[in-house]
């Protein structure tokens, strides 16, 4: 009787991940179909993010990791050979445990794992350091949004410089992760061709090959209507979406081209 009460004192308590939203048939957050977890909270305050209601912390829909298994599960026949589950926010770094909880559990299932970052919470100091560590071997490839190339922009956009997100990119290179590249062209903020020559230089650099992709994702004002029912300043007030011109000006300055690693890559193999 004495061993059961130990027992039940010292069961760990399942974790708890807070969630924004579940997209079960996502086709572009990642390789193939996948089952996309958009996690709540976010440190950083882009301009032109549009999905404000995703910043705060510890609040949304609460669930453990074995509820999220359970629920992709259900889409896995549409997965194919590279799809699987993507991790996305918010910034889904800042809930870090859960991530790792979560992929350790779905590779011993030999399920494909994504994580969409933007990288703000990255450090080498620990604890934080040692989690992203492990969380790196059961990570089959990131997409990782670098939102400026230059620091003091990168700020204004964001309230944050980029030193530790480009540290974070050449760590995950160092160690052979493979990763997609995307940026976010807005007109006023990002479309300029010395940035975006800086850009492609800097992606250029990345050692390993393991860029895979490259990606332009053009500015839109889709978001701007819940900064309004949410009394926010919208910062990008009467801005309007990049032209083709000018996307197809940053896609050639980023050299888009030439990684086309994505259209053969697959997942790492069971741990």
């Amino acid at each position: 009787m004495e061993n059961q009460q130990d027992a039940v004192a010292t069961k760990k308590e399942p974790l708890i991940g807070y969630v924004h939203s579940i997209e079960t048939f996502g086709s572009v957050d990642g390789p193939g179909i996948r089952y996309v977890a958009f996690l709540q909270g976010c440190h950083m305050r882009c301009q032109y993010c549009h999905n404000p209601d995703t910043w705060k912390l510890n609040v949304g829909d609460q669930m453990t990791t074995d509820e999220i298994l359970a629920d992709a599960a259900k889409y896995r026949a549409f997965w194919g050979k590279t799809g699987g589950i993507t991790v996305s926010g918010g910034e889904s770094l800042v809930q870090i445990d859960f991530i790792l909880e979560l992929f350790e559990k779905a590779k011993a299932m030999n399920i494909s794992t994504c994580l969409d970052t933007s990288g703000q919470p990255f450090t080498r100091e620990q604890p934080f350091f040692d989690k992203f560590e492990r969380l790196m071997k059961v990570t089959d490839i990131s997409l990782v949004d670098i939102k400026h190339i230059n620091s003091a922009e990168h700020k204004k956009l964001t309230q944050y410089g980029n030193e530790n997100i480009l540290d974070m990119v050449q760590y995950m290179a160092e160690h052979h992760k493979d990763m997609w590249i995307r940026h976010v062209l807005i007109p006023q903020r990002t479309d300029y061709d010395n940035y975006l020559t800086e850009l492609g230089e800097y992606i250029a650099t990345i050692p390993n090959n393991v860029v895979q992709k490259v990606e332009v994702l053009p500015y839109h004002t889709m978001g701007v209507k819940k900064y309004h029912e949410m009394k926010i300043k919208y910062r990008l007030e009467g801005i309007e979406s990049p032209t083709s011109d000018r996307v197809a000006n940053a896609e050639k300055l980023l050299h888009t081209a030439d990684y086309n690693g994505y259209k053969t890559w697959m997942p790492l193999p069971k741990l």
